[in-house]
């Protein structure tokens, strides 16, 4: 793969990450399956993702692991106040899962990615 092609690759992963959790957690609620209610469960949490991206932080290595936590920590804040922004209310056990469940997508394609390209690296002989 052409290292240009990282940067935008992650970005569309991020936000598929975001998008999965949205939908998963729809589905575990019986929400309607409307494409506008998934849009619009995921849009808080989208808008973070790309908060994020305008760090040099995860432009510099955007499929580090750094760049993964930075990425979370913008999610998981600007979702959460705007959630709680946009319904009045924010139960903390939403709030944990959340977090817990966007670090388990947005670190884990990360954390697969590296260990691919690990296993992928020349190995060079030890003596």
């Amino acid at each position: 793969m052409h290292p240009s092609r990282i940067p935008a690759l992650a970005f569309v992963a991020d936000l598929v990450a975001v998008v999965v959790f949205a939908a998963i957690g729809r589905l575990s609620h019986a929400e309607a399956d409307s494409v506008l209610g998934l849009l619009g469960t995921a849009l808080p949490f989208a808008l973070g993702v790309a908060a994020a991206w305008a760090t040099p932080w995860v432009r510099s290595a955007p499929a580090s692991l750094r760049a993964g936590a930075v990425v979370l920590a913008g999610a998981v804040v600007v979702g959460l106040v705007l959630r709680l922004g946009f319904l009045g209310r924010l139960p903390l056990s939403f709030a944990i899962v959340a977090t817990i469940s966007l670090a388990v997508l947005l670190l884990g394609w990360r954390g697969i990615s590296a260990a691919v390209a690990r296993m992928r690296a020349p190995r060079t002989p030890t003596r």
